[in-house]
């Protein structure tokens, strides 16, 4: 039979007592369950009570123990390890010591390698205020059943989210962890907190926006780290660091613009989009950085800034297009060291790397200097983002309040007639025609992204070389700043496709004509990405009808 602590001395006379504690605790936003740090104090309470010495204490924090459970409970395991492994002391009886049953585990193998080890080990088990002896028939008897309770009601508990997750998700509800930028009120419903809106946050929300506007802007990931890491106001909620992975998934989540995920659907949510994000423009920003974030062949920069301007982006004629420009050193003459540019496949093309960027940036302020060109062919003509998004808003509006009005009648009975006013026959071949039509617009919707701002900056500059080198006073100082160079390479790419071929003999300095075609958007040849596999490239000017341009 079970003991009371107080009687336990008397059961197990001239024995010394240790404990070890454990406790677990599931995520609890609302706060309606006992803390880890509760649970161990009732644990340290107890002990000192009976004067049982602890010997070790495991807690797994924000951790299920339900047969549900996904992520493991590292100090679960490390106290079956101990009782299993730690040598018994003569005269010592040890006692596992947690709040309740369901602590220890909600799931019964949980439960059968607990009772194991303990068995295993002659070690007592002890929560509820009672010690359970388990090499005793009746205590395992107990103990299964309070495993066999812990198990259900943690299969009521999911029963109950999944309804609450299904309601909330059906009335594009806030559910789940509190998003950076947002704030939720809550009010306390039967005795429970319950979230009844959530906002933007007044000082934390604009920092969502600006970060997607440092993207779409050409800035680099390392530099948004730089910046959000240094500004105590954009501190994230759990106080670590920003790093790559959680801004990227920032960057990525549709529900700043007010958009929940639904069964793999993302569909109108009842918050409000971040300010910034809640226009049509603002839309075709955030599909922009989603097709910058989720480039296949985009490469991310590890550890410093890029150096190269055209490293990763110019190609090797002779070689193809699969096969890039790659920076290096060269020593020349005396020994001193310059930077060049090569074939990254067989170096078999090399240039200096000044020589190349020279050409590549004057060629390309020369391109935007014709604004009717680079209109044509960087701004669509139906590129009117907001009357797009308009039309396709309009009718998602339209299809979504059908299907609602269908759906309803298939549930509305009939009296006078004895049917449903809408047959489950007719519903379905309603849904089978427009729901198609509602997922192409909701496509549409997603896949605007209007045209680069930096591009637009270069076209209405008055004069594009400011735009791109910036400008200084006659005191030196800078009147207007230029781009970086990460801007610079995301213009590169959208602009022009460089190709580098063989001079046409040793020593020639400079950049001879032909040497370096150049490709501009809307031009044959124009690639916006390299090849992923070997193909020809576009022969060479004078080798008979190469495509793009030499520029001398």
């Amino acid at each position: 039979m079970a003991f009371d602590p107080s009687y336990l001395h008397l059961v197990f006379p001239d024995t010394r007592f240790e404990a070890w504690l454990y406790g677990r605790a599931s995520r609890d936003p609302n706060k309606r369950g006992e803390s880890v740090e509760d649970q161990l104090g009732a644990g340290r309470t107890l002990c000192r009570d009976y004067n049982w010495s602890i010997a070790e204490e495991f807690k797994d924090p924000g951790l299920s123990a339900s047969r549900h459970a996904t992520r493991a409970r590292d100090d679960f395991e490390d106290l079956l390890d101990t009782i299993e492994n730690t040598p018994p002391k003569p005269g010592v009886i040890r006692i596992v010591v947690a709040y309740e049953a369901s602590r220890y585990y909600r799931d019964l193998e949980a439960y059968v390698r607990l009772r194991a080890a303990c068995l295993g080990a002659g070690v007592l088990l002890c929560y509820k205020g009672t010690v359970y002896d388990l090499s005793r028939s009746d205590d395992r008897k107990a103990t299964a059943q309070h495993a066999i309770d812990a198990e259900a009601e943690a299969d009521d508990i999911r029963d109950r989210n999944l309804r609450t997750a299904a309601r909330t998700a059906a009335a594009g509800d806030p559910h789940g962890r509190l998003l950076f930028g947002y704030v939720r009120d809550y009010e306390t419903v039967g005795g429970q907190l319950r979230c009844v809106a959530q906002r933007e946050h007044p000082t934390t929300g604009q920092y969502v926006y600006r970060a997607m506007v440092h993207i779409d802007r050409g800035r680099s990931m390392a530099s948004l780290l730089r910046w959000l890491n240094a500004d105590p106001d954009a501190r994230r909620p759990d106080g670590f660091l920003w790093t790559t992975r959680n801004a990227r998934l920032m960057l990525l989540n549709r529900a700043y613009l007010g958009e929940r995920k639904n069964g793999g659907q993302w569909t109108p949510a009842t918050w409000p989009a971040i300010k910034g994000l809640d226009s049509p423009e603002g839309r075709a920003m955030f599909n922009r950085v989603t097709a910058i974030l989720t480039d296949t062949d985009r490469r991310t920069q590890r550890g410093s800034e890029p150096v190269h301007l055209l490293s990763g982006i110019g190609l090797c004629g002779p070689c193809g297009d699969h096969a890039v420009l790659r920076g290096f050193t060269k020593t020349g003459k005396g020994r001193r060291r310059r930077p060049g540019l090569h074939c990254s496949e067989r170096q078999d093309v090399s240039i200096r790397e000044d020589w190349l960027d020279a050409y590549v940036e004057l060629a390309i302020l020369d391109w935007f200097t014709d604004k009717a060109t680079a209109l044509a062919a960087l701004v669509p003509s139906s590129g009117d983002v907001e009357a797009t998004m308009t039309a396709a808003q309009r009718r998602i509006n339209a299809f979504e309040e059908q299907l609602r009005e269908a759906r309803a009648l298939a549930e509305e009975f009939d009296e006078t007639t004895g049917q449903f006013r809408l047959s489950a026959a007719s519903l379905a071949s309603m849904e089978q025609r427009l729901l198609p039509k509602l997922e192409a617009e909701r496509k549409t919707l997603r896949e605007v992204t209007g045209v680069d701002p930096v591009l637009l900056s270069l076209i209405h500059a008055p004069d594009p070389d400011v735009r791109w080198n910036g400008a200084t006073g006659a005191d030196g100082q800078v009147t207007e700043p230029g781009l970086s160079l990460d801007q610079k390479r995301a213009v590169i790419r959208k602009v022009v496709t460089v190709r580098l071929w063989p001079a046409a003999a040793p020593g020639v300095r400079g950049v001879e004509d032909g040497r370096v075609t150049l490709a501009f958007a809307g031009e044959p040849g124009f690639r916006d990405r390299p090849l992923r596999a070997p193909e020809t490239a576009p022969a060479r000017p004078g080798g008979g009808g190469g495509a793009g341009r030499g520029r001398g």
